[in-house]
């Protein structure tokens, strides 16, 4: 597993070209070609992210991005972790990050793969009782709520 001083936050002014094309090769790879799966990736809302992941070598291999939506509202979304990389704690550690790192926010909001329910809900996330189908896979609408935590 690796530690989380490997964590790499930056903003999309901040991403170079390679790290930019190595996080939208991975969530292509995972979200269109292993879901089977095509959809439109790229949506307007990296430009706004703060994209958080994870480097083995030059490779990325976790990822997520964070979208403030106002002072007390946030959002996590395309979480995402290389297959070769899976069972090492990767989505854990990142997922970690950005809940620290959107404190104070007072809520935290996601989409979640109704399969990885459970991995959200140890982090704190509880389901709103929103279920849905995105792109024939079911989701489910999950909030974490931060108020009365410093």
């Amino acid at each position: 597993m690796l530690n989380s001083h490997s964590v790499i936050q930056k903003s999309f002014q901040q991403l170079k070209l390679e790290e930019l094309y190595g996080i939208l090769s991975l969530r292509i790879a995972v979200f269109c070609v292993e879901q089977n799966c095509p959809y439109q990736d790229i949506d307007n809302q990296d430009q706004k992210a703060q994209h958080v992941f994870i480097k083995n070598k030059d490779k990325i291999i976790a990822y997520a991005r964070i979208i403030r939506k106002s002072k007390s509202k946030a959002a996590i979304g395309r979480v995402v972790v290389d297959q070769q990389h899976r069972k090492k704690g990767l989505a854990q550690i990142i997922m970690k990050h950005c809940i620290d790192n959107l404190k104070p926010s007072k809520t935290i909001e996601l989409s979640a793969q109704s399969y990885l329910q459970r991995f959200y809900k140890e982090l704190g996330f509880s389901s709103t009782g929103e279920y849905y189908l995105e792109d024939d896979i079911p989701h489910e609408k999950m909030r974490l709520n931060l108020q009365g935590e410093i």
